[in-house]
C-alpha cells in the first residue's frame, strides 16, 4: 500500500466570478514552471507530479505544496485548496476535504494511508456512487475500512466482477494511475463585457455574432479549425452559466460559429437575464488542412464563406474593421452599454 516513491498534488483553485477565460491556460503555464508533469483538470482544478520535483526544490511534500499554493495566489489572486498524496486517488480524495488556502498531506507509508482511507465514507472513493453506496450499505459496508475487511470475490459477488475488483483495490489504497501531462486540445477565445448589465436579447446576439466574427478570422488567420464552441454568459450577480457544444463538423467559418453559439445561447433560456459578459471559446483546434466541408443545400452559407475570403484579403491589407457583418453596425441613435461602433468599415 503505496505510491512507490510518488508525490502527487491535487489542487482546487477558487476561481474568481469574473476571471478572465484565458486563466486556466495561463494557471497551467505557471505549474509547469515546478514540473512538466500537470495535468489540468475542468473547470477549476488541477494535478501534478512533483516526484522529480522536491529534490531540485529542496523541500519536502508539505514545503513544495506552499510554495505552489503561494505563487498561484501571487501571480493571479487565486486561492487553492491542495491535497498531497502518493498517489493521484489519494491526493483527489485529500483535496475534496480541505478548504480554500488549506492543505492536507498524506505521508508515503502504510499507516499514513491506512489511517486516512479507513475512516472514510466509501462513497468518497472515486466511482461509488449512489447505487454502489445504498448495495454496500445493505450489507453494513458504510465506509472503507468495512470495505477493506471483505473478501475481494465478495464484493465482485455484490457489484459485479470488474466494479467489485477495483473497489477493493481501491480500498486498500492502490491505484496505479499516472498524472497524463498531454495538453489538452488548444483553444481560442473571445470575450464582449457591456458597459452596463444587458437585458436586451437582441444585445446579446450581436455580442455573440461579433464573437464569432473575431473568431472566425482568427481562426481562419492562423490556420486552424475548431471542432467544438463553448460560451460563457456571466450575470449582474457575478454567478456565470456555460454551455459547450460539439460541432457537426469542425470549422473556421463565421457562420457556423455563430450558428452553434445562437443555439447554445438559446438553450440558456435568459429572456430579460441582466448580462454583464459573454465569452465564446473555439475548442480543440487543429490544423485547417484536416478539415472536410460537407455538401450543404443552403446556398447562403457558401455566399456567407465566399464574402469572408474577400473579407479577410482586406482585414490582412486596411484592419480588421475595414469590413464586418451588417448586423454588427450601430446607428448613431445606440444608447448607452452598447458595443462601441466599428468606425469606418463597410458592411458586409
Amino acid at each position: 500500500m503505496n505510491g512507490n516513491g510518488r508525490t502527487v498534488v491535487h489542487l482546487r483553485f477558487k476561481m474568481p466570478s469574473d476571471q478572465d477565460v484565458e486563466l486556466p491556460e495561463r494557471l497551467r503555464r505557471l505549474l509547469e514552471t515546478i514540473t512538466p508533469r500537470v495535468q489540468m483538470i475542468e473547470p477549476d482544478g488541477a494535478v501534478l507530479d512533483v516526484t522529480g520535483s522536491l529534490p531540485y526544490f529542496q523541500r519536502d511534500a508539505r514545503g513544495l505544496t506552499e510554495v505552489i499554493q503561494l505563487r498561484v495566489l501571487a501571480h493571479f489572486g487565486v486561492r487553492s485548496a491542495a491535497g498531497t498524496a502518493p498517489t493521484p486517488m489519494l491526493a483527489a480524495m485529500a483535496c475534496a476535504l480541505t478548504g480554500p488556502g488549506r492543505r492536507t498531506v498524506i505521508d508515503d507509508s502504510p499507516e499514513a494511508i491506512t489511517g486516512f482511507l479507513r475512516p472514510r465514507p466509501v462513497r468518497e472513493l472515486p466511482g461509488v456512487g449512489a447505487k454502489a453506496t445504498t448495495t454496500l450499505a445493505s450489507y453494513g459496508l458504510h465506509t472503507v475500512g468495512d470495505v477493506a475487511a471483505v473478501p475481494q470475490l465478495t464484493l465482485q459477488r455484490l457489484l459485479g466482477a470488474r466494479p467489485g475488483r477495483t473497489l477493493y483495490e481501491r480500498a486498500h489504497g492502490h491505484d496505479t494511475t499516472t498524472v497524463d501531462p498531454t495538453s489538452t486540445p488548444a483553444s481560442m477565445s473571445s470575450e464582449r463585457r457591456f458597459d452596463r448589465d444587458e437585458l436586451d436579447p437582441a444585445q446579446h446576439r450581436r455580442a455573440l455574432l461579433a464573437l464569432a466574427d473575431d473568431l472566425g478570422a482568427r481562426l481562419r488567420a492562423s490556420g486552424q479549425i475548431a471542432t467544438g464552441v463553448t460560451c460563457t454568459v456571466r450575470y449582474a450577480d457575478a454567478s456565470s452559466t456555460r454551455r459547450d457544444r460539439t460541432l457537426p463538423e469542425p470549422t473556421q467559418h463565421t457562420v457556423l460559429l455563430a450558428r452553434t453559439a445562437y443555439a447554445l445561447y438559446e438553450t440558456l433560456g435568459l429572456q430579460r437575464g441582466r448580462v454583464r459578459s459573454i465569452a465564446l471559446r473555439a475548442d480543440a483546434l487543429r490544423p485547417d488542412e484536416r478539415a472536410s466541408r460537407q455538401l450543404t443545400l443552403d446556398s447562403s452559407d457558401d455566399r456567407s464563406i465566399a464574402i469572408e475570403t474577400v473579407a479577410d484579403r482586406a482585414r490582412a491589407r486596411y484592419g480588421h474593421q475595414v469590413l464586418y457583418p451588417a448586423a454588427l453596425a450601430i446607428t448613431t441613435t445606440s444608447s448607452a452599454g452598447r458595443m462601441p461602433e466599428r468606425p469606418g468599415g463597410r458592411r458586409m
